[in-house]
C-alpha cells in the first residue's frame, strides 16, 4: 500500500468539482473500517454547499482550508446507542485515515481537521450542520484536486523503536 508513504496534506485546491464517483468511492473506502464490535458509530456528512464550507471553516483555527475547498466530508461519531462508546472515536479515527488513504489513490488530496474532543468546535459544526442530538462532530476533511503536491517526508525513526523479547 503505496499510499501510506505519498499520501500528505493538501490545504489548496483547484477550482474543479469531485466527481460523485471518487466521492462515493471515498465513502466506500471509510465504511470498510474495522470497529468495535462491529458497531460502525460513524456518520458521514459530504458538503459541496459554499456557505456551509465558509462557516465549517470557522469552526476551528485549523480550519481555514475548507473555505475554499470544492467539498469536505464531516465525520460524524454517534454518542449514544453503541455498544463500546468508549472506541466510537477510535474507530471513526480509522475511517478517516481510510478516506486518506483513498484520496492518495483517486488522485485528490485533503487534510484530516480535528474537532473532537474539542467540544465548542464539535459544537459549532453540529450547529452549522443540524446534527441530531446523538451525533457529535469528529473531523473534517477539505477536500479536492490538488494545486501542488509535495513528495512526503521519510519519518521513519529507528530510535523509537523497542523490541522486547
Amino acid at each position: 500500500m503505496n499510499e501510506i508513504f505519498t499520501r500528505t496534506s493538501i490545504r489548496q485546491f483547484a477550482d474543479r468539482m469531485v466527481e460523485k464517483e471518487k466521492v462515493e468511492q471515498l465513502l466506500k473506502a471509510a465504511m470498510q473500517a474495522p470497529s468495535a464490535g462491529d458497531q460502525r458509530p460513524w456518520e458521514f456528512y459530504v458538503i459541496t454547499n459554499r456557505e456551509r464550507l465558509v462557516k465549517l471553516a470557522m469552526a476551528s483555527p485549523y480550519a481555514g482550508p475548507v473555505a475554499k475547498a470544492p467539498m469536505a466530508i464531516v465525520v460524524g461519531v454517534h454518542k449514544d446507542s453503541i455498544v463500546f462508546p468508549s472506541f466510537a472515536e477510535i474507530d471513526c479515527a480509522i475511517a478517516t485515515e481510510n478516506i486518506w488513504l483513498e484520496l492518495e489513490t483517486l488522485g485528490l488530496g485533503g487534510v484530516m481537521i480535528g474537532i473532537a474532543p474539542e467540544i465548542e468546535r464539535m459544537e459549532k459544526v453540529a450547529a452549522i450542520l443540524s446534527f441530531p442530538k446523538d451525533i457529535a462532530a469528529f473531523s473534517i476533511l477539505p477536500i479536492g484536486y490538488p494545486v501542488n503536491k509535495k513528495p512526503q517526508r521519510d519519518r521513519f525513526d529507528v530510535a523509537r523503536i523497542h523490541y522486547i523479547e
